[in-house]
């Protein structure tokens, strides 16, 4: 009742007003039109993306590929529109418990986007396990995440050339749970800070398992600027 007072008396107002006014609420309404136009590109795009990304597992049943894109289209738009509607700022400064360090930007926004009703992922995920297979089910949630589960695994492999199996799979369990978290997030910079996350823990497995991180990560790193440091005195000699 009172957002229909206030819009009466906005009328009142423009009627009043006279044409001036009433030119500056045309040019608002075409903000609001060109805002409208925006949101009609970006869900295009929302349902593109999901057409593309099921095309690519070249389901021979459309019926089922329908509602597999289906159920991607709605689960990318509710993951935009909550992003969207929830500026990091809604999350109240203060600090992380764990460091003692104040929460960053980032920090606040995965906080917000974290309250995001669970039915969202559920419902994604229900489909997803109902019509496909688990290789297609993981080539969906690869898409959602550019493929950082095996570029992360490859970077862990570099830097632990004798890496067991053990470890191998104690990593990839640890970074196929961040994958199917992160796809709950609009923008890559918040995909990969999940990743940190669960990052963290395999390094932190590792240090509980006899391996030294930093040692590790050190002698990458190393081997890697004497290789380049050979290949620039290699090209000086050519």
């Amino acid at each position: 009742m009172r957002k229909k007072i206030k819009y009466c008396l906005f009328i009142i107002s423009i009627l009043i007003a006279g044409p001036g006014l009433q030119a500056q609420v045309s040019n608002a309404d075409s903000s609001k039109l060109s805002s409208g136009e925006a949101m009609a590109r970006s869900n295009a795009e929302l349902e593109r993306k999901a057409a593309d990304w099921v095309a690519s597992l070249d389901l021979k049943d459309d019926a089922k590929a329908k509602r597999v894109r289906d159920a991607v289209t709605i689960h990318l738009v509710a993951v935009r529109d909550w992003h969207n509607s929830h500026p990091f700022t809604l999350t109240p400064a203060g600090i992380n418990p764990s460091t003692g360090n104040m929460l960053s930007e980032m920090d606040r926004q995965l906080i917000i986007c974290s309250t995001k009703p669970r039915s969202v992922h559920d419902n994604l995920m229900r489909v997803l396990r109902s019509e496909l297979d688990s290789s297609q089910v993981e080539s969906i949630l690869n898409k959602y995440t550019i493929g950082k589960v095996a570029f992360t695994l490859k970077g862990y492999q570099a830097i632990v050339p004798d890496l067991t199996a053990k470890e191998e799979a104690e990593i990839l369990k640890n970074l196929k749970q961040a994958r199917e978290q992160a796809i709950d997030y609009k923008s890559i910079r918040e995909i990969s800070a999940i990743f940190e996350i669960y990052k963290t823990r395999c390094e932190q497995y590792l240090n509980n398992n006899g391996r030294n991180w930093r040692q590790l990560f050190k002698a990458y790193v190393d081997k890697v600027k004497a290789q380049k440091e050979a290949e620039k005195q290699k090209e000086k000699t050519n």
